[in-house]
């Protein structure tokens, strides 16, 4: 099924709604909206036209995608050791990936923007006391009082001004230097002392930086564009106003885009075809990505690419399968299968987290590095057997030493969960976890 009624900026009004907060004063939200909709963009047409042209060259097998970062971002998160530390270990993570597929790298953060998030339910109660939930800090506040939790559209203005330094930051690192791959020393974590793969990561850049030493003897010169790197952001599209307030026209430039992100992708929670949320994205040229499951039918994954890809634009739609370790045989050959006997082409990206999300006996919401693990390297090999493209994958990680998966290399235990949970919605691999996740995949690849 396909969506032909004509699209507006607002015929998402229209549409069923999904999890949205409810603002107790409708007067401040028109404010806050209407504001916003007067700021300065965060990202250009350009730089969104220039990441669909890799994702197009990700869906033929020439790149490879790395989508990474926080699973929600708190407003106190905007802080140079936090997003330099992201920015690390995703260089790191990056460079791996560069040395053992031996392909191009397209690097997505999931930072910038990434402050909104989706609930079961819209009341939280804790010892009797039934509060509104907490829906990120472009929302409300996580504090369990009830002052804390009352929506303020105000947030939104703070939610863009976060975003917009992030990425200011980010982009002044960048053309500084901060990416040299001359000097991937760089970016050393202090998990490079402790990790049992050090060695291999050690040895890794010095084959690096003797390659690069060795082409420019060659050359007589020094190579040129190795001290940047290209640079995308992320976030969910979740939060409506928010999203409508971003999207823009462009002048010289043909229809609308979300200038809010590089690329917004649409949850599990709100893919529905007759959605709001696949009502306002299916109006904007960037490139989109889809959460899909074990949930989503045959029909509903082809809906979803015709109605927000109707020209089968190569690079335009990019979905994220998340079934869990356990699911993905059974789920994955035929999401592949229903796309082929369409020809529907899309970047296919494994999302290994949300599927495999566990409770400890302890009381923490956790994840088991192996389960990870082995959902990417089925991701892998089902691909490869349906003559498929397992063309990136998505990760919720963090550049900080926290302990919230269980495993890898250093054999996190439920115990080690008390020393440094620091999430405030999900579990994250920790920048060991990461940079061992990167070598697994490389190791996969090659085998």
């Amino acid at each position: 099924m396909t969506i032909t009624n004509k699209w507006s900026l607002e015929s998402w009004k229209d549409k069923e709604i999904r999890q949205q907060a409810t603002y107790p004063d409708g007067n401040a939200l028109n404010k806050a909206v209407n504001k916003l909709t007067n700021m300065p963009p965060l990202v250009t047409s350009w730089e969104i036209y220039k990441l669909k042209k890799k994702l197009a060259e990700v869906q033929m097998g020439k790149r490879f995608l790395i989508q990474g970062g926080d699973c929600a971002e708190s407003f106190s998160d905007c802080s140079s050791p936090i997003i330099s530390n992201r920015l690390k270990v995703l260089l790191q993570m990056s460079l791996v990936l560069i040395h053992g597929l031996k392909m191009p790298i397209v690097r997505l953060g999931r930072f910038a923007g990434q402050y909104a998030k989706p609930r079961s339910s819209d009341i939280e109660t804790k010892d009797g006391v039934s509060l509104a939930s907490y829906r990120g800090d472009l929302v409300n506040q996580i504090a369990f009082d009830e002052k804390s939790r009352v929506p303020n559209p105000a947030r939104m203005l703070v939610g863009h001004s976060s975003s917009a330094m992030t990425l200011n930051f980010v982009r002044a690192l960048i053309d500084g230097g901060f990416a040299d791959i001359r000097h991937p020393e760089y970016w050393n974590l202090a998990w490079i002392e402790h990790s049992g793969q050090s060695t291999e990561y050690q040895d890794m850049m010095k084959k690096i930086s003797e390659s690069i030493e060795f082409a420019e003897i060659l050359a007589g010169r020094r190579l040129g564009n190795l001290s940047r790197v290209d640079f995308y952001s992320s976030h969910e599209a979740l939060h409506l106003h928010y999203e409508q307030a971003l999207t823009r026209e462009v002048p010289r430039q043909e229809g609308w885009f979300n200038l809010g992100t590089h690329f917004p992708w649409i949850g599990l929670r709100t893919n529905q075809l007759d959605g709001a949320h696949v009502e306002l994205l299916r109006g904007i040229n960037n490139p989109i990505g889809i959460k899909v499951g074990k949930e989503t039918s045959k029909e509903h994954l082809i809906g979803l690419c015709q109605t927000l890809n109707p020209s089968n634009e190569a690079g335009k739609i990019t979905l994220i399968h998340r079934f869990g370790a356990n699911n993905i045989e059974e789920n994955l050959p035929r999401m592949i299968k229903s796309l082929q006997e369409e020809g529907i082409g899309a970047v296919w990206c494994c999302d290994p987290m949300h599927g495999n999300t566990e409770s400890t006996s302890n009381g923490y919401k956790t994840r088991r590095f192996e389960n990870i693990k082995k959902e990417v390297e089925l991701a892998m090999e089902i691909h490869k057997s349906e003559n498929s493209n397992l063309g990136g994958v998505h990760l919720e990680l963090t550049g900080e030493n926290v302990t919230e998966c269980l495993g890898g290399a250093r054999e996190l235990n439920e115990k080690d969960l008390e020393r440094a949970y620091l999430t405030q919605v999900d579990p994250r691999l920790n920048y060991e976890q990461s940079l061992e996740m990167a070598m697994a995949i490389v190791s996969k690849y090659n085998s």
